[in-house]
């Protein structure tokens, strides 16, 4: 419950996108095989795009943009 409360949290204070990390997110709606993977691959690009627009949005270039995005998506994955 506790992991829940912190990934919603985290989720709120990244953007109102993802409500939740995308596996507690499949997790939560009992997803399997070809349902899992189309909702992990959008929910990965969604990521990413939410990701972007917050590096653009820091003027971020370079090493410290990828850096960004990079720990963004997989926080918001939930790697």
């Amino acid at each position: 419950m506790r992991s829940l409360i912190i990934a919603a949290a985290f989720a709120l204070s990244v953007g109102g996108a993802h409500a939740a990390a995308c596996k507690v997110e499949a997790a939560n709606k009992k997803l399997a095989g070809a349902a899992l993977n189309s909702f992990m691959t959008k929910c990965e690009n969604d990521a990413k795009a939410m990701c972007e627009k917050s590096a653009a949005d820091k003027k971020l270039a370079g090493a410290a943009k990828d850096s960004h995005i990079k720990k963004c998506v997989n926080d918001a994955v939930g790697s």
